[in-house]
Formats: C-alpha cells, sequence, structure tokens
C-alpha cells in the first residue's frame, strides 16, 4: 500500500504564492503518474495538475502560467507552486497518485491540506 501526506497548506492573501507538497509511503510501488485535485466548497473535484515520470505536465487552463507541478522520483513526492492566488482557487487541495505494479493499476489519495485565499 501507498501513504500519501499532503504539508504546505494555509492562509494567504489575494495575488500571494503558497507552496504545497505531497509525501509518499509506504510499499514500494511504481508510480506512474502523481497530480494534484481540489475541491472547493459546493463544487465537485477537479484535476488541477498532473507529472509523470518522465515529467510530462498538464494543467487545468484555470491554473496556466500560475502553478507549477514538479516531482522528485527518487523520493515519489510532488510539489505544486502557486502563484498569484485568487480567492477562488480556494479549496482543499489532495495528492494523486497512480501506480502500475505487475499490472495491475491503483489509484492513492492523500487526506487533503486547505488552502484559503483570502483578506
Amino acid at each position: 500500500q501507498v501513504q500519501l501526506v499532503e504539508s504546505g497548506g494555509g492562509l494567504v492573501q489575494p495575488g500571494g504564492s503558497l507552496s504545497v507538497s505531497c509525501a509518499a509511503s509506504g510499499s514500494i510501488v511504481s508510480i506512474k503518474t502523481m497530480g494534484w485535485y481540489r475541491q472547493a466548497p459546493g463544487k465537485e473535484r477537479e484535476l488541477v495538475a498532473r507529472i509523470t515520470s518522465g515529467g510530462s505536465t498538464n494543467y487545468a487552463d484555470s491554473v496556466k502560467g500560475r502553478f507549477t507541478i514538479s516531482r522528485d522520483n527518487a523520493k515519489n513526492t510532488v510539489y505544486l507552486q502557486m502563484n498569484s492566488l485568487k480567492p477562488e482557487d480556494t479549496a482543499v487541495y489532495y495528492c494523486n497518485a497512480y501506480s502500475l505494479t505487475f499490472g495491475v493499476g491503483t489509484d492513492y489519495w492523500g487526506k487533503g491540506t486547505l488552502v484559503t485565499v483570502s483578506s
């Protein structure tokens, strides 16, 4: 099994920056993709960004140019640098990891970390 632990959430003013991280621990598995999702109050969970083990990235249109996802494969850790934050970025941010081990694909989720953008 893989455990995902997010950290770095908190309160930030509009226009400010914040970085969140997610560390995978537990059984050693082949993690193909890691990413960040978020869920705002009253809305469904949505993809924010994802990155493959090879470094390919995808971003939601709403965060392009403002957020940057990165990954340390050796540490199985993914980071999300968030700049120029807006009130609409307020949400619980969840870490996701997809593994493919012995032909079996598995999705893992963290508990989430709250990011609040407010003055």
